[in-house]
């Protein structure tokens, strides 16, 4: 029994020598400001960094940035999980780090997650939820053509989309396994709309937005609370 929990503890500690190596050779922590275990204990953190750490290694000009607080018309902010700026186009990407299969439609109001037990749970429509990002966000950036923006909703490896209909030109719902693959297709194909130069002005405008205080945070969140006993 001894022998039998030594090899656990010792796989489990290889596991995480391996995950925090890993994390530090990303630029994650200084894009978020979330340490390691802030990152591993939080399954929404964890999901935007893996989705972040995939990003980070397209070759082509390329700026991240991360747990953006964008303010809105009303006062309140809205969190954006991640923009890529590219010479193609701003890609705005919310991770839905989740298991099981997902049910949806671009037109509803509620999507559902299902498991193999039959339980299922309503969520946002995380295409809404991004269209929300994207027109804040444009209201900070003020670009004249709606085009530029990409919407990416990105769901686990651990789940299945099993039917999603979609129609927006711009819009694509994938898991994060297929994201390189299909992101690279996406600037391939693409006309370059940005020059490096624009794409630095642009990062060095959004970061004021990162590295939320907690304060901010809060009222994010007691906001978004106050929004879901109202529905």
């Amino acid at each position: 029994m001894i022998i039998i929990v030594f090899w656990l503890l010792l796989f489990y500690g290889l596991f995480i020598f391996y995950r925090y190596n890993k994390y530090k050779k990303s630029s994650y922590r200084a894009a978020s400001g979330n340490t390691f275990l802030e990152t591993v204990n939080n399954k929404g953190n964890y999901g935007e960094y893996l989705t972040f750490s995939y990003l980070e290694k397209l070759k082509d000009y390329h700026k991240l940035l991360t747990n953006l607080y964008i303010p809105k018309e009303d006062g309140t902010t809205t969190e954006i999980d991640l923009i890529m700026l590219s010479e193609t186009g701003i890609y705005v990407l919310e991770s839905k780090n989740y298991s099981g299969w997902i049910f949806g439609d671009e037109r509803q109001k509620y999507w559902t997650q299902t498991f193999p037990r039959g339980q299922k749970y309503r969520f946002f429509n995380p295409i809404w939820q991004n269209k929300a990002h994207i027109k804040a966000l444009n209201t900070v950036l003020k670009l004249d053509n709606d085009s530029v923006y990409k919407s990416y909703i990105i769901f686990s490896e651990r789940c299945t989309i099993k039917n999603v209909n979609f129609y927006s030109p711009n819009v694509k719902v994938i898991n994060r396994d297929d994201l390189i693959k299909i992101i690279k297709k996406d600037i391939e194909e693409s006309e370059k709309i940005f020059t490096v130069e624009e794409i630095n002005n642009l990062y060095f405008k959004l970061m004021k937005y990162t590295h939320a205080k907690d304060a901010l945070k809060k009222d994010h969140i007691d906001n978004i609370k106050m929004k879901r006993l109202n529905r």
